[in-house]
């Protein structure tokens, strides 16, 4: 996967662009926020996630999908069980997924965020390949973004504690480090 720094889209990875999404207020990429998602909750490889980033959700096929559907969210990339990568935004628009949040004192989040959805719940670990794609993710937007140091790759949890708990006990943080570390 190689990332355009003039268009922000990902080449090598799949697209499904979403309407969910705005310009940054000033342009700035400097935090990563990693997330999980699966739906129906705890379910995995039904192609939902996609159709919810993109308002294309069948709000019929399961009772959860009514509890979400006037939700308009999105998400720049999302890394599935088996390490496909789909991206929704470009990564120099403003994607809607950290919410009401807050980094460093400095809120609204998506202003100057990318948001990467594991496929995934809290407390299952992540698979392999979803590591291999986002080591490889992040490492093609540190070089596009130099201001996405390691310190400024955060759960969602961190920049909305009390309202949001993913990625989870599950995510290996260090295992994320540790694979950045051996790109450098």
């Amino acid at each position: 996967m190689q990332l355009d720094a003039i268009t922000g889209w990902c080449q090598g990875v799949q697209r499904c662009p979403s309407p969910n999404f705005n310009d940054r207020p000033a342009g700035e990429v400097s935090l990563l926020v990693i997330h999980n998602i699966s739906l129906p909750p705890g379910q995995f490889g039904t192609g939902k996630v996609q159709a919810f980033f993109q308002n294309q959700l069948v709000v019929a096929e399961h009772p959860y999908f009514e509890t979400i559907e006037q939700l308009r969210v999105s998400a720049h990339f999302l890394i599935e069980r088996d390490g496909a990568v789909f991206q929704f935004v470009s990564c120099l628009q403003r994607a809607w997924h950290a919410g009401v949040s807050v980094f460093e004192g400095r809120e609204g989040c998506n202003d100057f965020s990318i948001g990467i959805e594991l496929e995934g719940i809290d407390n299952q670990p992540y698979t392999d390949a979803q590591y291999s794609a986002l080591i490889a993710l992040t490492t093609q937007l540190q070089a596009a973004f130099p201001a996405i140091t390691a310190q400024r790759i955060r759960g969602h949890s961190d920049i909305a504690p009390g309202r949001k708990t993913d990625p989870g006990d599950a995510f290996d943080w260090a295992r994320l480090h540790t694979g950045l570390r051996s790109q450098q």
